[in-house]
């Protein structure tokens, strides 16, 4: 395998040129490491970038805000510098945010799914950038869990939101790179986008493959095998159901106080799902839904992750669990924007949390999604920056 290089490696190692003269803004958060382990704005600075602004996504610059919970802007204490929060009462770059800023750079790296809300963030600032003219340099890192699967249904009109922002399936199989390039020509934002691209990495490859070090996303993705599993595991937010938060397995594990685990295990080994076994699990999660409460449920176990089929693997867990339970088990009627059920934003298709309700057949509401995704990868084809054997 070639060395892999991110885009903030390069820049830092070969092309200072980049960096001279520009007064930047930097849109970055933790998990945004060089190889040895140096974040995003102190390696910039060692190259002898002049950093201006600070921008922070969901959970803020510093990583620690919880999910969901708005951030306020305010001054790095090391280095002097505003850091303005992109997810509170500003999604959007303002003006005057930018008023110091020559150049933005983007670096953060992704899990591979729509609905992790990094992607919302840079497609806000491709339009901030095309609206006045501030140039858009993104640092690519890879898709940690591959550019190849792609998996989920598209974004119905009227569905759109800050978790599903564009019509793209749930799992992309792109980085953010890839998908900067798709955003800014099919939303004609015209920005002056420029992606530094990664060396050596192929769409094949897992996270743990690249030789890369993984450092958590965000206080719910500490470790790879929880973005494995999100793709899928993440639609349980959308019911009353437990998804693990407030436990040291967030999406891997699925319960409720009025769940039997066992029978529910039974129930869904007995699917012989590809790639994935269940073992019941009892937890008492110590924050969010159920918190204080003795649960029972199952801990999703991969076995084959390229087999497995993430979100179909959710909509089943979540089908079981209803079936077992009807009379408790129930969609939030709301989400954090205050509009559809959260679900259904996750989703980005309101159909999936009906037939559900209904007690429908997984195959029978998925058996469409094999041409939506088809005609998805058709699509993001001019986009790509990778093939198999880069």
């Amino acid at each position: 395998m070639k060395q892999i290089k991110t885009g903030l490696q390069q820049l830092i190692e070969e092309r200072h040129d980049l960096l001279k003269g520009r007064r930047i803004g930097l849109v970055t958060q933790p998990a945004a490491v060089t190889t040895d382990l140096r974040s995003a704005e102190d390696a910039l600075i060692a190259a002898g970038a002049t950093l201006t602004a600070l921008f922070g996504p969901e959970h803020g610059f510093d990583g620690a805000a919880a999910d969901g919970a708005a951030v306020e802007h305010t001054i790095h204490p090391r280095l002097g510098v505003p850091v303005y929060s992109l997810y509170g009462a500003d999604r959007e770059p303002t003006d005057a945010m930018l008023a110091e800023v020559d150049l933005l750079i983007f670096d953060m790296q992704d899990v591979g799914v729509r609905f992790y809300t990094y992607l919302s963030t840079l497609y806000y600032l491709l339009r901030a950038c095309g609206r006045t003219g501030i140039p858009l340099l993104t640092l690519d890192r890879p898709n940690p869990i591959n550019g190849v699967a792609v998996e989920g249904p598209p974004v119905t009109p009227g569905l759109e939101s800050f978790v599903g922002i564009i019509d793209i399936p749930i799992r992309h199989g792109m980085t953010l790179g890839e998908l900067a390039r798709l955003i800014n020509a099919e939303q004609g934002f015209g920005a002056d986008l420029t992606v530094l691209a990664l060396t050596g990495w192929r769409r094949a490859l897992w996270f743990d493959q690249t030789g890369l070090p993984w450092t958590p996303t965000s206080p719910g993705m500490p470790q790879l095998i929880t973005a494995t599993v999100y793709p899928g595991m993440c639609l349980v937010e959308g019911t009353n159901l437990s998804e693990g938060r407030g436990t040291t397995l967030p999406f891997e594990i699925v319960g409720a106080p009025w769940l039997d685990g066992y029978r529910l295990a039974v129930t869904l080994n007995a699917l012989d799902l590809p790639g994935v076994r269940f073992r019941p699990v009892y937890f008492t999660p110590s924050a969010s839904k159920h918190a204080g409460e003795h649960c029972q449920g199952v801990q999703v176990h991969v076995m084959d992750r390229n087999a497995m089929h993430a979100v179909i693997t959710g909509l089943h867990v979540i089908a079981a669990c209803r079936a077992q339970a009807p009379e408790c088990f129930a969609f939030l009627e709301s989400s954090w924007e205050g509009r559809p059920p959260h679900f259904d934003l996750l989703a980005g298709d309101a159909t999936l949390r009906e037939g559900l309700a209904l007690g429908y057949d997984v195959a029978t509401l998925t058996a469409h999604w094999g041409a939506q995704e088809a005609a998805f990868r058709a699509r993001r084809a001019p986009y790509l920056l990778y093939d198999e054997m880069a």
